[in-house]
């Protein structure tokens, strides 16, 4: 039943939001934004929990004002995707800023195959589109296999009406599906802060041991493709920001597991500077760190049974 309910509420979405007036559709994602907010649920306390390691020195007024901003943000996400389907490839163009855009299509002239590596930050989906439609470059993208399986098709169904090609998230099966579209010069796509597997690499993420997929720095070394990590934020207007980082350089030393890590290492870092800058658009609402997927480490950054009850 309550599969059935969740992907009711997500198809409820898809056929009636994007046909609602888009003033509308902005005032019904801050209203359940806030709503959500209010509630303090689990996933609004991971968030700020998750906040109050990105901004250290922030008090709990401060924290849940990022929360509050960040749910929000959220919720942008989501009414923008559920209209996504009809807006034009014009619409889609004029609602992307990109910085630095030149490093994406300088390499992908080279031929040698591009990883862009993105974190859970303001709209990945409409940076997507941007690409397909706005830009005409194809890409593939690898998505998590969700329950129930009807939920899991619709967002592929979703993704790949607008342009792009979705895998599920299946281990070595994509891997090698993306290593065949690098080496025949083409984009991979990957939303790149959260590891799905148990192969994660351990990285340093603001000053924390955290676990991030290896595979954007194992298809970059295998395929010699180039790898660029990007982030993206929004700001007080209509238009979705971007910034596409330097190249990460492929290390002279250490055997390939050695190279993959520090390659992953300078991801993290690149999506640590772009979440430090604008907080409030990074969507983790699911634990990260190691400390927090450990049962046995300490819980310092769980929400208290106080903050609870706010």
């Amino acid at each position: 039943m309550k599969d059935r309910l969740t992907d009711g509420l997500y198809g409820l979405g898809w056929s009636v939001v994007k046909y609602l007036p888009e003033p509308a559709a902005k005032a019904l994602g801050r209203t359940v934004a806030d709503a959500a907010w209010r509630r303090r649920g689990q996933g609004v306390r991971r968030l700020e929990a998750n906040y109050a390691r990105v901004v250290p020195d922030a008090g709990p007024e401060r924290l849940a004002e990022l929360s509050r901003a960040g749910m929000r943000s959220y919720l942008r996400y989501w009414m923008e995707s559920f209209r996504l389907p009809r807006w034009s490839p014009q619409r889609i163009r004029d609602s992307v800023e990109v910085e630095n855009l030149h490093r994406l299509t300088d390499a992908l002239d080279t031929g040698r195959g591009v990883i862009l590596a993105l974190p859970h930050m303001a709209n990945w989906d409409l940076a997507g589109a941007y690409l397909t439609a706005g830009l005409g470059i194809p890409f593939t993208t690898v998505a998590e296999r969700l329950k129930p399986e009807s939920l899991y098709d619709r967002f592929v169904a979703y993704r790949e009406g607008l342009g792009m090609e979705v895998l599920p998230h299946t281990g070595g099966a994509a891997f090698g599906t993306l290593a065949r579209r690098l080496r025949a010069g083409g984009l991979v796509a990957l939303v790149a802060d959260r590891d799905l597997s148990a192969s994660g690499v351990e990285v340093t993420f603001f000053g924390e041991p955290a676990r991030m997929p290896a595979g954007p720095a194992m298809l970059a070394l295998q395929t010699g493709a180039t790898l660029l990590p990007a982030h993206l934020w929004f700001d007080s207007t209509p238009v979705m920001k971007g910034r596409v980082l330097e190249p990460v350089a492929v290390p002279a030393e250490g055997d390939r597991r050695q190279k993959a890590a520090a390659m992953t290492q300078a991801v993290a870092d690149g999506f640590a500077a772009g979440i430090a800058e604008h907080p409030q658009d990074w969507h983790m609402l699911q634990r990260l760190w190691s400390a927090d997927l450990d049962p046995r480490a300490g819980t310092r950054h769980e929400a208290s049974p106080e903050t609870e009850k706010r």
